[in-house]
């Protein structure tokens, strides 16, 4: 990690959180698999909470009679933290800034915070409609900023099975691909369930994470069908149904 980004993430951490000293790993301690998955499955639940806020706000965000809609980062943040304790079952932990983990839920919540930030000017804009800030759009770039956070410590991505990727950047790797296929796919294989194993990522060795997604009605909005008629971007719906699978989460600890 650079100066100035560890910098940053000490900081921030301090003014997201308060100095804190919670149990947990230090950073160069050896994790177990479990500890890996613990990390990457919280940090997968953080991302898809706060997109869901986004979900859940396109009508307002999208009201060309409103100026201010009052949509703040702080405002998203907390609102995911309330989606996160409902779907884990527990409060976000408080991080340790000297552990990984800790290190991991800063990184997601100032990437989250850094995007809605910058969104503001769009976001608050009056006398336009659509504004281009959908979910995918919301999540594609909060992995862009995570991933550059963690300088190379941690990585998290969408993508989706090739009958349905919109976006060419969130293309399967082979991995991805191969779980979609034949474990996400298979009618046996457990709903909702995680599938996680040390495997290479981009060259380098890493416990990975891969989390299924199904269509929820507000996606069918863009996903739905008929097939090939055009969304309000502007984009081909792909036709998914109602409960389909439709996507996953990918997330990268590297070794």
């Amino acid at each position: 990690m650079t100066k100035n980004r560890g910098i940053c993430l000490v900081l921030c951490g301090s003014l997201l959180w308060g100095i804190s000293f919670y149990p947990g790993h230090a950073l160069g301690a050896v994790l177990t698999d479990a500890e890996k998955y613990t990390i990457a499955f919280e940090a997968a639940e953080l991302f898809r909470a706060a997109r869901a806020i986004i979900a859940k706000n396109q009508k307002l965000i999208n009201d060309p009679g409103k100026g201010d809609k009052g949509l703040t980062a702080d405002i998203v943040i907390r609102e995911a933290k309330e989606v996160f304790r409902k779907t884990a079952g527990k409060e976000l932990p408080k991080p340790n800034q000297s552990t990984l983990d800790g290190q991991v839920r800063i990184a997601m919540l100032l990437a989250i915070r850094t995007v809605v930030d910058e969104a503001q000017p769009s976001i608050n804009e009056s006398g336009k409609g659509f504004k281009g800030f959908l979910p995918a759009v919301f999540a594609a770039r909060v992995a862009g900023r995570f991933s550059r956070n963690m300088e190379g410590k941690a990585f998290i991505k969408l993508t989706a099975p090739m009958r349905y990727l919109r976006n060419r950047a969130n293309r399967p790797d082979k991995w991805e691909h191969r779980v979609i296929e034949s474990f996400f796919k298979d009618p046996d294989y457990p709903r909702d369930k995680a599938f996680a194993e040390n495997f290479k990522h981009r060259g380098k060795q890493a416990y990975r994470l891969i989390l299924p997604e199904y269509y929820k009605e507000p996606c069918l909005a863009c996903h739905g069908g008929p097939r090939g008629e055009k969304d309000i971007t502007g984009g081909r719906k792909e036709g998914g149904r109602l409960g389909e699978l439709g996507g996953a989460i990918s997330f990268a600890i590297y070794d």
